[in-house]
């Protein structure tokens, strides 16, 4: 029997090319995402020493701006008490919430575009 030829095989097409032209621009077209506010709800039932601990915990406040905006919430029935991307300001409402939730809070926050 013949010994077998293990060299690579070429194959040639005039058919095959590889040049691409391209016939349209592509326009990039980005937009900023848009900013949102997280308002807090004034309530009858949650301690004005909560609200504090959560503005200062999840929304990172210091005490003199927790409290301006505790009383501000208090005295006005809500306060923005942040300003976030969407997905951050969603994030901090649900903690802010859930937390208060589990020690028997009704604190409500609502998210609404800037």
């Amino acid at each position: 029997m013949g010994e077998r030829d293990n060299s690579p095989i070429l194959i040639r097409s005039k058919y095959m090319t590889t040049d691409v032209d391209i016939d349209e621009k592509i326009i990039l077209d980005v937009t900023k995402p848009n900013n949102f506010n997280v308002i807090m709800l004034n309530d009858d039932a949650t301690p004005m020493e909560w609200v504090m601990g959560v503005l200062k915990e999840i929304f990172k406040h210091s005490d003199g701006i927790a409290e301006a905006l505790t009383m501000a919430i208090h005295n006005d029935g809500s306060a923005v008490v942040g300003t976030y991307k969407y997905e951050i300001a969603e994030q901090k409402s649900i903690e802010a919430v859930s937390a208060s939730r589990e020690h028997g809070f009704p604190l409500n926050l609502k998210v609404e575009e800037e």
